[in-house]
């Protein structure tokens, strides 16, 4: 990275995407990855044999020279190796997932490049994909989508439990056209072993952990058993968590905790399969239940109401009456969250001749969350949905191998109460997919295609609305020498719009929004170009990408007015586009010690129009250090972290100030009385800095966590 004409290539290209140059030169510097451990599958074994669980140990004795092999991704749809994929792949699993995990699965991904969080407080967060969150960003369990509130609005907790999961896989950009033309950021599948794959060798098989944290005095159980005999398989786990008011950096002047910011949750699942030579059929039930704050909650502005392109803002009728009720109840609302999902999954190996395997994901979720104000439940936000995914690979015709797909999908949504600002809705989506691959010497071509209807029946005088979209995909992955590959990807994705950019009309206090939908907006088209060059073996290994996006018709909430920070929100369409680099270096100091440079760094701008012409809530630049070692049982890391200002703002949105953030962490594996045991510690933001996440909707009434401790150990049988 000292060459002078890399420099000055790295210059102009910032040049010509931002005035300001410090952060993508910065980004394009330390910009080089190091693709992500896990266990490697073998794709040529039969889906019960691959799925064979495995304890999760958190650290484990590692050879002189510590190994990384290539991954495979199982939300690839063709079990692609991820040093063969045509756009990164992100995979946490084993001793890198128990790390980095957090309550929330925005908390937890938030770490790796390319991926920030929405942040509201401790209970909701979702991930923020290349500067695209809410429904660009798809959320899937083991292949099924995920269904809940969280599209809807950012102070909606995602029904997933990190603690609980075995591994979690991030697609970027084209990669996750097999899930839908909408999910133009990525995909998040959380694989988890609710649904038993294998009959466990010994006929029992599982694990116990226990962790704290001190920012939120924050006490964490989790526990999951396998047992099974013949081709009879059942899987039992639970958790628990409680954690309060969490405590923030040093200097805020709303004091040293962010009242309402507590989140208490559970989650209990109980599955049985019966496992075959050739796959295997299971179904299980998961019940999941969140209470949680809503930080930066205001009452003060709740007169307010919309006429023409203006707010209109007078006293609440009993201003009185209703403050003092909400003194009573606490002074923060919070979130009840309930969520009951049944998965149905199975895999067969030759189905029907000309076709090697046959898979099926379905689920069914009855989701309901009340917004509880003192002890009165204000608003009911209800989700009641299945999803069917059915997938069949074929043998190869003429060198092509691939994936033919059906995918449908129901939702019947509903909100009652002071802040139902979404008309009821009933959203039927079907969908169309092939994936296909050729590989010839040192290379792989893939091709994609995805065809979409959706129909969206709105209840009241709103008109119901019909949209179809068209989604493809090329790319290849070239291994130009030992250990290197270069790949690229073209596509061209449609979204349709959500009933929520359709449909809303109303006041909603969490976001300090009154939004309006539009029921004229069209689908918006996105043409991406994605480079990605890999090193994966040796003492030097990364992976950096870069990319471009441009989106026709980018759908997004135009501020119209603003009154005492509450903002009248219409939703429009403007062509945007999305230009970022990001990645990672490791080298190899020493046989047990390596060094890695990191960042990331998106620049997302509508490409005319009069005014302002940045996109809100865009993730500010990063750049990282971090230093990892391994001695027989021990593992450990130091991570030191600049995230800058940022500075390209919207109208209505102030500047996010830069802050720099020291990490440490540490773990330990061994064996004790015949069972694999684990202990971890992490030290999280260690000088106690004061930090906001731009991203955040309430990011000046909810900072991030100050100093964090977390203690944890676990034990697998």
């Amino acid at each position: 990275m000292s060459n002078p004409g890399n420099r000055t290539h790295a210059r102009r290209a910032a040049t010509r995407v931002h005035h300001r140059l410090h952060p993508l030169v910065a980004a394009l510097a330390l910009g080089l990855s190091l693709p992500a451990t896990a266990d490697v599958a073998d794709p040529k074994a039969s889906p019960a044999a691959a799925a064979k669980p495995r304890p999760l140990l958190l650290a484990q004795a590692a050879p002189a020279e510590k190994q990384l092999p290539a991954v495979t991704v199982s939300a690839s749809a063709l079990d692609t190796r991820s040093d063969e994929m045509t756009t990164p792949a992100t995979v946490l699993s084993d001793e890198q997932l128990v790390q980095r995990r957090a309550a929330t699965l925005g908390g937890t991904l938030s770490g790796e490049m390319g991926i920030s969080q929405t942040h509201f407080g401790a209970g909701a967060s979702r991930p923020v994909i290349r500067g695209m969150d809410a429904a660009r960003v798809r959320i899937m369990s083991d292949g099924a989508e995920v269904v809940d509130a969280s599209t809807i609005s950012p102070d909606h907790a995602v029904a997933v439990e990190p603690m609980l999961a075995r591994r979690i896989e991030v697609l970027r950009g084209p990669s996750a056209l097999a899930y839908g033309g909408g999910a133009v950021g990525g995909v998040v599948n959380v694989l988890d072993e609710r649904v038993p794959t294998a009959v466990p060798e010994k006929g029992v098989a599982g694990a116990v952990e226990l962790r704290g944290a001190s920012a939120a005095r924050e006490g964490a159980a989790a526990a999951a058993v396998t047992v099974g005999s013949g081709n009879f398989a059942m899987h039992m786990e639970g958790l628990k968590r409680y954690a309060g008011d969490y405590k923030v950096g040093d200097g805020w002047s709303g004091g040293d905790k962010v009242e309402g910011s507590y989140n208490r949750s559970g989650t209990g699942s109980v599955g049985a399969s019966w496992i075959g030579t050739r796959g295997y059929i299971g179904l299980a039930y998961t019940a999941q239940r969140n209470d949680y704050g809503l930080p930066g909650h205001s009452h003060d502005l709740e007169g307010c109401h919309a006429h023409d392109d203006h707010l209109h803002c007078g006293e609440h009728e009993d201003e009185e009456e209703h403050d003092h009720a909400h003194e009573e109840g606490g002074g923060v609302p919070r979130v009840d969250m309930r969520s009951d999902r049944w998965d149905l999954r199975g895999e067969l190996s030759e189905p029907i001749a000309g076709f090697s395997k046959a898979r099926l994901r379905a689920g069914i979720t009855d989701y309901k969350h009340d917004e509880i104000e003192g002890e009165e439940v204000a608003t009911t936000f209800r989700n009641k949905s299945h999803d069917v995914r059915v997938e069949l690979e074929h043998r190869k015709i003429a060198g092509w191998r691939g994936v033919l797909g059906l995918q449908t999908t129901a939702s019947d949504f509903s909100a009652v109460g002071e802040e139902s600002y979404i008309q009821p809705t009933e959203t039927r989506r079907q969908a169309l997919f092939l994936l296909e691959e050729f590989r010839s010497g040192n290379w792989r071509f893939e091709a994609a295609a995805r065809q979409e209807w959706q129909r969206i029946d709105a209840e009241g005088d709103q008109p119901d609305t019909r949209h179809t979209g068209t989604s493809l995909s090329a790319g290849a992955n070239w291994q130009f020498m030992p250990q290197y590959s270069l790949s690229t990807t073209l596509s061209r994705s449609q979204r349709l719009p959500t009933a929520t950019e359709l449909y809303a009309e109303g006041l909603h206090m969490a976001t300090r929004t009154y939004e309006r939908g539009n029921a004229s907006l069209d689908k918006e088209t996105s043409t991406n170009v994605d480079l990605t060059l890999r090193k994966q073996g040796g003492n030097t290994r990364f992976s950096v990408s870069a990319y471009y996006n441009h989106i026709k018709d980018f759908i997004y909430g135009q501020t119209l007015d603003e009154h005492d920070g509450l903002q009248l929100i219409q939703y429009a369409q403007r062509d945007a586009s999305f230009t970022g680099v990001e990645g990672e270096i490791r080298q190899a100091v020493h046989p047990r010690v390596g060094v890695s440079l990191l960042g990331d760094y998106v620049r997302a701008r509508f490409d005319d129009g009069p005014g302002n012409r940045n996109i809100p809530r865009v993730p500010a630049a990063r750049t990282g250090v971090r230093v990892d070692g391994n001695w027989q049982g021990w593992e450990g890391q130091v991570e030191v972290w600049r995230v800058f200002a940022q500075d390209d703002t919207a109208d209505f949105e102030s500047r996010t100030s830069g802050y720099n953030v020291v990490n440490i962490g540490a773990s330990y594996g061994t064996r004790l009385g015949g069972f694999d045991t684990s202990f971890y510690a992490r030290i999280d933001n260690l000088t106690n800095q004061l930090a906001y996440a731009h991203t955040s909707f309430i990011k000046d009434a909810a900072p991030l966590p100050g100093r964090n401790f977390v203690l944890g150990a676990r034990l697998a049988f």
